[in-house]
């Protein structure tokens, strides 16, 4: 099986298929390398697609230490990728956790981004105090839920959260699917990523100085219907200077999959755009 080793040792499974410029995809909580296999099989045709599951990921390695995740780990880990890899410059293409930590990537190392996109990002990023508070303690929960529950029994209640309705709803088939390959993961990795990354990471409003200095294009991607992520992603397109943002209506969390053609649609012409010079070419002169 193919892997790359991340600083400390870790070894992160990854999957590549394609040839052209790089694409690094970055997964949601929920997620592993597998949830990417609509855009893989779409951007495969004109790109060279990189999938990696994240550390307490399998088959990535999933170590018993709480200090070995963080937000800035999980940073460092896309370049690990990337070095593995021996590519120099990527798309990094990353959904609501993994959103958050390819914008950490722009922000940390502009220079090995062509572009950026954050989907489903700004849960946890609410702006007034309560809600916020709220939303950490809910993760405190969440990740309790999987140390005690185990996989199968915490799974299938995450599966089931509000914001993937949209997708159960109106692709059964598609969201059994995910609920699946979520009950596959470990529970142990699960809430080691809840304390150490999710609780622990920064929010939008925290990151508020370096977003308005971000300088890759950026591409936000949200549904109408997550409900938890709008206002954040709202934030992000005022706050970033290179950001353009798409709502999907009728779409919940689960983004990549529910909505794949829509989705890809949209990082084709963001791509395109990036690599041409012309992402920002609608901005008059300041």
């Amino acid at each position: 099986m193919p892997y790359v080793q991340a600083p400390d040792g870790v070894k992160l499974y990854y999957e590549e298929i394609g040839t052209g410029s790089a694409v690094v995809f970055v997964h949601e909580f929920a997620g592993d390398y597998r949830t990417w296999e609509p855009q893989l099989r779409f951007f495969a045709r004109s790109h060279r697609c990189i999938t990696f599951s994240q550390r307490g990921y399998p088959p990535s390695d999933i170590p018993e230490d709480p200090a070995r995740y963080s937000q800035d780990i999980a940073r460092d880990d896309i370049a690990a990728v990337l070095d593995g890899l021996g590519i120099e410059k990527a798309h990094i293409v990353g959904h609501s956790m993994g959103g958050y930590t390819a914008l950490h990537f722009g922000i940390h190392s502009p220079q090995r981004c062509i572009s950026v996109v954050a989907a489903g990002c700004g849960w946890g990023s609410l702006p007034d105090a309560e809600r916020a508070a709220a939303m950490k303690q809910h993760a405190a929960e969440t990740g309790k839920m999987f140390a005690e529950e185990g996989i199968e029994q915490a799974a299938a209640k995450y599966a089931d959260a509000p914001m993937r309705q949209a997708h159960k709803n109106k692709d059964p088939r598609g969201w059994s699917e995910f609920a699946r390959m979520l009950s596959e993961h470990s529970a142990l990795g699960h809430s080691l990523t809840m304390f150490g990354v999710q609780l622990k990471r920064p929010t939008l409003g925290e990151m508020e100085a370096d977003l308005k200095r971000f300088t890759p294009p950026l591409l936000v991607i949200v549904g109408d219907e997550d409900e938890p992520c709008l206002e954040g992603s709202f934030f992000l397109k005022r706050t970033a200077p290179t950001a353009a943002l798409l709502v999907i209506p009728r779409t919940g969390h689960n983004v990549t999959s529910e909505e794949p053609a829509v989705f890809n649609a949209a990082l084709s012409e963001l791509f395109f755009a990036a690599e041409s010079g012309r992402w920002l070419a609608h901005k008059k002169p300041s």
